[in-house]
């Protein structure tokens, strides 16, 4: 296979949990390739694993056993300090609760990821006004948290998440607040979002309608892969 484009290298993951006397085993051996410029759906029941290996892609958890490569390098095996470091540089976050703060603006909201580099104030607002731009919410830059609506909070999440200009944005149920009609915009978004600017896209997601932007998909049931779809592995 041609690794040129790959992006993530998932070997043989696992991932036990001790819950008292008892293991869980949340992952079971799962391998992958991910390439840059995909956009993948990961789906499964509940403590099918998803969350877990979210986790794990993310750099918020490490896998027990197994390699996870990230553009090349072993990152599960990096400590706390590097993995942040690799969340900050390398990957966009964003989730079903939009987690933005109260009471303040989508620039300030969009500039957090930014407020502890060594980057100026000023390069500080240029980049989070882009990144406010890219999804649509240029003119928005000063309303405050409660006067938006969902559907642009989630949109200024996603500029947040790309305000580091990361090579990876990793959503978790993005629409699971929205109605029909804003989910349907924000999927938009980030179909947009991996036209343009090439960003690779993993959607952690049970919604079929959500996943369906996705020109990849992986089934996971026990910690395993139940099946694939679409893939060009």
């Amino acid at each position: 296979m041609d690794n040129n484009n790959t992006l993530i290298q998932l070997e043989d993951l696992t991932k036990i949990y001790q819950v008292g006397e008892t293991e869980v085993k949340a992952l079971n051996g799962v391998s992958y390739n991910i390439h840059q410029g995909d956009i993948l759906a990961i789906m499964g029941p509940s403590g099918s694993g998803k969350s877990t290996l979210m986790n794990i892609i993310g750099c918020l958890d490490k896998p027990t056993s197994g390699r996870y490569l990230l553009d090349g390098k072993e990152v599960s095996t990096y400590n706390k300090n590097q993995l942040a470091e690799i969340r900050n540089k390398k990957i966009g976050f964003v989730f079903q609760n939009f987690n933005l703060l109260a009471r303040t603006t989508t620039l300030e909201n969009t500039e957090l990821p930014l407020l502890y580099s060594d980057i100026s104030s000023k390069k500080t607002k240029e980049y989070a006004m882009k990144a406010l731009e890219l999804v649509g919410l240029q003119g928005r830059e000063m309303h405050k948290t409660n006067q938006i609506s969902g559907g642009e909070k989630q949109r200024v999440a996603i500029a947040r998440a790309l305000v580091n200009n990361p090579s990876l944005i990793l959503a978790d149920e993005p629409t699971g607040n929205l109605d029909t009609k804003t989910g349907d915009e924000i999927m938009d978004v980030f179909v947009d979002l991996n036209k343009k600017q090439g960003i690779t896209v993993i959607l952690v997601t049970h919604d079929q309608e959500v996943a369906r932007i996705a020109q990849k998909k992986i089934f996971l049931r026990d910690g395993l892969i139940e099946r694939l779809n679409g893939d060009r592995q």
